[in-house]
């Protein structure tokens, strides 16, 4: 059974979908040792130290295969041009779309719900332009297409989930990483905010078991962290280069925890000052000690 199968055949009238904690088996499955390792690639070129740093993690075709339809998940919260580190590196989301569909994807769809006026985050972020140039369905998030999704969390039971995120065949959740003002960091965990229907702030409350609560129901592919530019200071909206600090580096791995345990060093921090980071180690949902990860790091 597919991922889209399991979709039509689990929904519950009146309730939505019913999302097992553990959905691995309707994601790319891989050993442990794929789990618990990363690459870093560095250089100047955004797009090359992708590529680079997919290839060294096993290549594109290891994840994705002919004919799959592809959902690319970047950060497009934010009415801010590249420099501003507010929204995922353009270069970075393009060259992943060419690499899927280099693979053989039969489709990638790239989408975020956007907190500013989503026509000019995705003009201004640069995102639109260069994956509709490849060939990506860039499109605004449906109201229409988030059902109510029963998850079991430790606070969150139900929520509103976009649809297509379950309905596609592969999921590269691909954020920035950047500071925000409550969670401290905002990398890929919390990059799922963007899949959210209904009133977000809900959950600003308990906001890291939150978090955790959506990540043990939406299991990514792959997650490539870009970290081009980084904004230190007044996020997650920024809006001065002064807070942006240029690191050309881009992290690639399928451990969601793992990913963010070492984002977090580019701050300074460890995973385990990350309130989410500790709560998903702590559940199972990966590694976030940085010592038992296998590192590979490239430079191009």
């Amino acid at each position: 059974m597919d991922r889209r199968e399991f979709l039509r055949l689990t929904v519950i009238s009146g309730v939505g979908l019913f999302l097992p904690c553990n959905m691995s088996s309707f994601f790319r499955t891989a050993d442990a040792s794929e789990n618990t390792r990363l690459v870093v690639a560095k250089g100047e070129s955004p797009s090359k130290i992708t590529r680079a740093a997919i290839d060294a993690f096993g290549g594109i075709k290891h994840f994705i295969g002919r004919g799959d339809i592809v959902v690319i998940k970047p950060n497009i919260g934010w009415d801010r041009l590249p420099e501003h580190a507010a929204n995922t590196n353009p270069e970075v989301v393009a060259e992943v779309v060419r690499l899927c569909f280099e693979a053989g994807a039969k489709k990638v769809k790239v989408f975020d719900r956007s907190v500013n006026d989503p026509r000019r985050c995705y003009v201004q972020s640069g995102i639109a332009e260069s994956a509709k140039a490849l060939g990506a369905e860039v499109k605004y998030v449906d109201d229409r297409k988030f059902k109510e999704m029963k998850l079991n969390g430790q606070v969150l039971k139900t929520w509103p989930l976009y649809t297509e995120i379950f309905e596609a065949d592969k999921v590269i959740n691909i954020p920035i990483a950047k500071h925000h003002g409550l969670a401290k960091i905002t990398m890929a965990m919390k990059n799922w905010m963007g899949v959210m229907g209904g009133s977000r702030r809900q959950i600003h409350q308990k906001l890291d078991q939150s978090l955790v609560d959506i990540s043990l129901a939406i299991k990514p592919t792959l997650t490539v962290l870009d970290a081009v530019r980084i904004l230190v200071a007044n996020g997650p909206q920024g809006g001065s280069l002064a807070d942006v600090r240029r690191l050309n580096t881009v992290i690639v791995g399928m451990d969601q925890v793992a990913v963010d345990a070492f984002g977090a060093t580019l701050f300074g921090m460890k995973g385990s000052d990350i309130g989410y980071i500790r709560i998903a180690a702590e559940a199972g949902l990966g590694t976030m000690d940085l010592s038992k990860i296998n590192i590979k790091r490239i430079t191009v």
